[in-house]
């Protein structure tokens, strides 16, 4: 009995003495409804047997009822629909700016919107009006709730201008939830500032499909983002600080300090601790260690040229790519080049997304591995004692932020890693609560970064893979302008006035430039997931352009093909998208990863160069080959792979439009972000700090010092 009381959720009992359920044969948090007469009545039972009898068996009804009762309620809530109050749109025409939109909209409260999609008030931390953390504890309580349908939204390989993913994306739910009344979710990446004040703007989606209010989305959120970049920088810091003083002090000086007496005892940390486990050191008395032993203890032996951790900064500012540090006269002659990387593009942003628990975060903080010692072996953040003040400082950022969009249906805003060095997707644990609040008839539909061939391939690879996740279906966004350029168009550049093939019908181009949309479809059903392509729709595509792209997907083996307007429409214009969405969702998949991670780190690569780029062959740099050779030895060789390569082409030179066929995919080198869990090769090279262009947005933005209200923004 104890054993099956300890795994309930509610106890209904019948006894007139509460003390006949012990306290210490429930878990935390059970519910006790008990059913006794005498309890109810507020007085003892007399002993009359008749009356005992009675008693005894109305208890016995009650219990009945409530058990029953009780049941129903449990059902309710996994199977409910959300009472949700969706916003009502009105849209203009001509569609004004993103943020006149955004300002149209009164956002509900975000307690409000909590409460429709069933979060409890200890589950969320307001942060303001509109935004509030989600606690993980929610998942506990709801680990019973089956999930819901998952969606990926991936692309063509796109022009400079990006093709809609977010505001598909954004546009789907709204028509989902608020359209068809089917509980949805989006979850989205966090956006990086350096881009929002860059040349690129904001990442809110679009038109009448975003995420509102969209300055807060863009620019700060709730802290995210800064504390990825104080817990990269604390790292940083601990590394150059280690060498400074293992270059400067005796083994006994790094000993005493490392390890010093407290009121007269000297104790070693739980860290230091587990780093004696691993040299294999196995005393807990600093006494009693030998002096070799200390000095395997105290010296890391980091060698300098193989340090590979940044600082970083959520700026973009092209002028700290490359930068020499330890030039004051305090550190003592250390000087050595460093760089400073983007906040998004810290592997610690690839571990946010990748994480399934806070355990699991704390666990993949420590295995970072930040240089390699002079014997060649890996120096991880565990080794530099730095691992329980980064989880301390990550501890809020695990929490998913909580949000709307123009009507009023929820977003999880969570996470956001570069999509060339690291997988370009949003959090698993944003993913994973959205699973278990839509309830089983539910959809959740995230993004991948870039074309379908990079963000789709990393998703179903690295992501799916850590989070056990399997996705239904697959909606592949294409536009009429980026089919043109694939069939031969004009070059098109941010900026720049579009050339009149873009503005004017071309079935011609349409139709070659369709062979990118067919790749990209044969894509996504090497991992067996069902495609439906969503064509957003310009005001200067011709109906016969879109009649020939949807035939053309078809006829390629997409599910479905349908033409979206909720740039202009809202959720309105995606309700034929929404449709087929749900039609496909309840087609059987059959879902595949693309290698065996038993693969050799060079066969895995090949595997992706060939299966999905479409390369004859890769070719390795002597310095990959080291590389590669290197990992291997250290036990890294099972890692999924995450290609860093161009996302303007499928194959590595970005002039290569529509399906290069018959390239070498050249390999430069090799890289490792161990503590997110994947090796990433470079093809080419990749920067991983923007700079400014000559106009950056930020000659627009602006604040009204009386309303306080952001201008500029898109």
């Amino acid at each position: 009995m104890s054993w099956e009381l300890h795994h309930v959720d509610v106890v209904i009992a019948g006894s007139p003495k509460p003390e006949s359920v012990p306290v210490s044969w429930l878990k935390p948090g059970t519910t006790i409804i008990n059913c006794s007469s005498d309890l109810l009545s507020g007085r003892q039972s007399l002993n009359n047997t008749t009356e005992n009898a009675v008693c005894s068996l109305a208890v016995a009804i009650r219990m009945q009822n409530m058990v029953k009762n009780t049941e129903r309620w449990i059902h309710s809530q996994q199977l409910r629909k959300w009472d949700l109050h969706c916003l009502k749109l009105q849209p203009l025409s001509p569609v004004p700016s993103d943020i006149e939109i955004s300002r149209a909209q009164s956002p509900k409260a975000v307690d409000v919107l909590a409460k429709e999609i069933g979060l409890l008030t200890d589950e969320i931390e307001i942060y303001g009006q509109t935004k509030a953390k989600v606690r993980l504890s929610l998942l506990e309580r709801l680990k019973d709730q089956p999930d819901g349908k998952y969606v990926l939204v991936a692309g063509i390989t796109p022009t400079p201008l990006g093709e809609g993913k977010s505001t598909v994306t954004i546009g789907l739910v709204q028509a989902l939830t608020a359209h068809l009344k089917i509980n949805s979710f989006a979850c989205l990446r966090q956006p990086s500032q350096g881009p929002t004040f860059g040349v690129k703007g904001g990442a809110a989606g679009g038109g009448y499909a975003q995420v509102i209010p969209m300055e807060e989305f863009n620019l700060h959120l709730t802290g995210d983002i800064h504390a990825i970049t104080a817990a990269n920088n604390l790292l940083a810091a601990a590394i150059d600080a280690r060498i400074l003083h293992e270059n400067t002090q005796s083994d006994k000086a790094l000993y005493n300090r490392l390890v010093p007496v407290v009121k007269g005892v000297r104790g070693f940390s739980s860290i230091q601790l587990a780093r004696l486990r691993r040299l294999g050191i196995n005393k807990t008395d600093p006494e009693t260690l030998t002096e070799e032993e200390i000095s395997r203890f105290v010296r890391l032996d980091i060698d300098p040229s193989t340090i590979t951790w940044q600082r970083v900064v959520d700026t973009n500012d092209r002028f700290l790519r490359k930068i020499t540090i330890g030039q004051a006269n305090t550190e003592k002659g250390f000087v050595r080049q460093a760089q400073f990387d983007i906040a998004v593009a810290s592997e610690i942003m690839a571990i946010l997304a990748l994480t399934t628990s806070l355990e699991d975060m704390k666990e993949r903080l420590g295995k970072i591995v930040v240089a390699n010692d002079k014997k060649g072996e890996p120096v991880t953040a565990e080794d530099l004692g730095v691992t329980g003040a980064l989880a301390v400082l990550m501890k809020d950022a695990i929490k998913p932020t909580l949000m709307q969009t123009l009507e009023g249906t929820p977003v999880f805003v969570h996470a956001g890693p570069f999509a060339n060095i690291a997988h370009g997707n949003s959090s698993i644990l944003a993913d994973k609560i959205a699973l278990k609040l839509v309830g089983e008839k539910g959809f959740v539909v995230t993004e991948a970064g870039f074309g379908a061939d990079i963000g789709m391939e990393k998703f179903f690879n690295i992501k799916c893979r850590a989070s056990g996740l399997v996705p239904s279906v697959v909606v592949l966004v294409a536009t009429v302008r980026a089919l043109k350029m694939h069939g031969g168009g004009p070059s098109v550049s941010a900026g720049a006035p579009l050339k009149k093939e873009y503005t004017e019908e071309n079935l011609q181009l349409v139709a070659d430039g369709c062979c990118n949309l067919q790749k990209q479809i044969q894509i996504a059903q090497l991992f067996g997931v069902p495609v439906v392509v969503a064509l957003n729709v310009f005001k200067t595509d011709s109906p016969a352009e879109v009649d020939l792209v949807c035939k053309i997907a078809k006829q390629s083996g997409a599910f479905d093909a349908v033409p979206c307007n909720h740039w202009s429409d809202g959720g309105r214009g995606a309700v034929k998208l929404a449709q087929a969405v749900e039609k496909a969702a309840n087609q059987k998949s059959s879902f595949k990863y693309l290698y065996s991670l038993e693969l050799p780190i060079a066969e895995k690569i090949k595997t992706i160069a060939q299966k999905v780029y479409g390369a004859q062959d890769i070719e390795l740099s002597p310095a990959a080959q080291s590389q590669i050779d290197r990992y291997t030895r250290q036990g890294f060789g099972k890692l999924p792979i995450c290609m860093a390569k161009t996302h303007l082409s499928l194959s590595h030179q970005p002039e290569k439009k529509g399906v290069p066929t018959g390239f070498i995919l050249p390999i430069s080198d090799v890289r490792a972000s161990i503590g997110a869990g994947f090796i990433y090769p470079l093809v080419g090279t990749m920067s991983t700090m923007p700079g400014l262009p000559t106009r950056p947005c930020f000659y627009d933005i602006d604040l009204d010092p009386v309303t306080e209200e952001v201008k500029g923004l898109f």
